[in-house]
């Protein structure tokens, strides 16, 4: 009697093994190999694939024509329409991926709704039963058009086979890791099972022409959960960041084949759902007290410019190491403006404890909130603080000097917008009674740090 052969799929690259080991050799990663059944007609498939095929019948890419703009279905919300290029397109795949409990299912139950007006929609759930689905559509008022629909299923071959009908405009699958194909093996939330479900998912998705939204784990380290191949497959990656406890939840495109990835759309929870934030910087610095390691930074969400406050806290340390915390921008890029602002001032940080905190629950990827940090540091350290109408933003270079921002323009008309009478800016060749340029940290430091 034969033994049915099994092989072990690493989880986060998908590299396969004949036995387990501890360690995948090809991403590195540490326990991700599971043992899955080897299919037994494999070979057999590959053998059809070589011989068998129809000759491809190509044509003139001028003679393609294109899909029409407003042919979109809009999501009625405005600033996530324009991070998805114009709306959602039909026949494309999109991706949401998210912390749990960030608010991706409320987000889509919204846009659902909103759809559902003109256009017949299906909400899939994997996760949830219908009386949770209902409870949370009750609370939302989504529940007045008869044209959204609701099924419980994780069978991927029902939902790719309900794709197919051409029933539905608009289908949203909440979430692609507990779905899975009857014909592969393995427990759902797999790499084989994401990965085929997913492409059955898109080819129903492409054949129909319906638009459909896939909601996605992530790891704790917050990427996306399952082979990275999934990102490749669809056509626009969002990601849902924020804090899932309060504060602002931005919303940007990682991947968009239909529109920019420069955009972003900032939401904040309520008791009716999530709604789009007209004027964050307004309300980021709401509560404000100048005091000092407080600093205004001009920072851009996307395409966006944002006021938003940064703290800093100089501690002097009880251990033999001193602690570096940061939330809401990058620990290693401010050990290094650290080392900057010893290295080029004459503050002495090394036996300090600092903390530096983004009011608001954003996380900065933006190199113009450099200047701001080491300005928060220093006014910490030094306890002085900087005027009331100053605003901050500017890259810093390893030999302390103030380096170009993008769009400056933007963040100084947003600065003037709100009131703010001064701007701290890199060296542009425009300097008046509102834009202050200084070339290094240190005459940064020595012109507008105040007792």
């Amino acid at each position: 009697m034969s033994r049915a052969k099994n092989q072990f799929v690493c989880q986060q690259c998908g590299a396969t093994y004949s036995k387990w080991s501890g360690r995948c050799e090809n991403c590195g990663k540490w326990n991700t190999l599971i043992e899955q059944a080897l299919s037994s007609s494999g070979s057999s498939a590959v053998e059809r694939s070589v011989l068998g095929g129809t000759k491809l019948q190509p044509q003139s890419l001028g003679n393609i024509q294109q899909e029409d703009v407003a042919h979109r279905l809009s999501t009625h919300i405005d600033d996530l329409d324009v991070v998805l290029g114009g709306g959602i397109l039909p026949g494309g795949v999109m991706l949401l991926a998210g912390q749990p409990g960030i608010g991706k299912s409320t987000l889509l139950l919204q846009v659902a709704h909103a759809i559902s007006e003109r256009h017949e929609v299906l909400y899939v759930s994997g996760e949830e039963s219908a009386s949770q689905v209902a409870l949370r559509a009750q609370r939302l008022g989504a529940t007045e058009h008869d044209r959204l629909s609701f099924a419980a299923s994780t069978s991927a071959d029902d939902i790719a086979a309900t794709i197919r009908s051409r029933q539905y405009r608009l289908v949203i699958v909440d979430s692609i890791q507990t779905l899975s194909l009857a014909e592969v093996a393995s427990a759902p939330g797999t790499v084989s099972q994401i990965t085929n479900a997913g492409n059955a998912i898109i080819r129903a998705a492409k054949q129909s022409g319906a638009a459909v939204i896939l909601v996605g784990h992530v790891t704790k380290e917050g990427t996306i959960a399952g082979p990275k191949v999934l990102e490749h497959l669809v056509d626009v990656v969002l990601q849902f960041e924020g804090d899932r406890y309060g504060g602002f939840k931005v919303v940007r495109a990682v991947k968009n084949r239909y529109g920019s990835t420069s955009e972003a759309a900032i939401f904040t929870m309520s008791q009716h759902g999530l709604t789009i934030v007209e004027n964050p910087s307004a309300a980021l610095l709401a509560e404000r007290q100048n005091a000092d390691g407080s600093v205004v930074l001009a920072t851009l969400e996307g395409n966006r410019p944002i006021l938003v406050e940064i703290q800093a806290l100089v501690n002097s340390t009880h251990f033999g190491y001193p602690k570096r915390t940061a939330s809401g921008f990058d620990l290693n890029r401010l050990n290094l403006l650290i080392a900057v602002l010893e290295r080029r001032t004459k503050l002495e940080l090394s036996d300090k404890d600092i903390y530096i905190n983004v009011v608001g629950g954003l996380k900065l990827a933006d190199r113009a909130a450099d200047l701001a940090v080491i300005m928060a540091i220093a006014s910490a350290a030094a306890g002085r603080r900087l005027d009331d109408g100053l605003v901050v933003f500017g890259e810093v270079g390893l030999g302390g000097e103030i380096r170009s921002a993008q769009a400056a323009d933007r963040r100084i008309a947003e600065a003037q917008k709100l009131g703010f009478t001064q701007a701290i800016s890199p060296p542009s060749g425009v300097e008046n009674d509102f834009i202050h340029a200084v070339r290094d940290v240190r005459q940064a430091l020595i012109n507008y740090l105040k007792t």
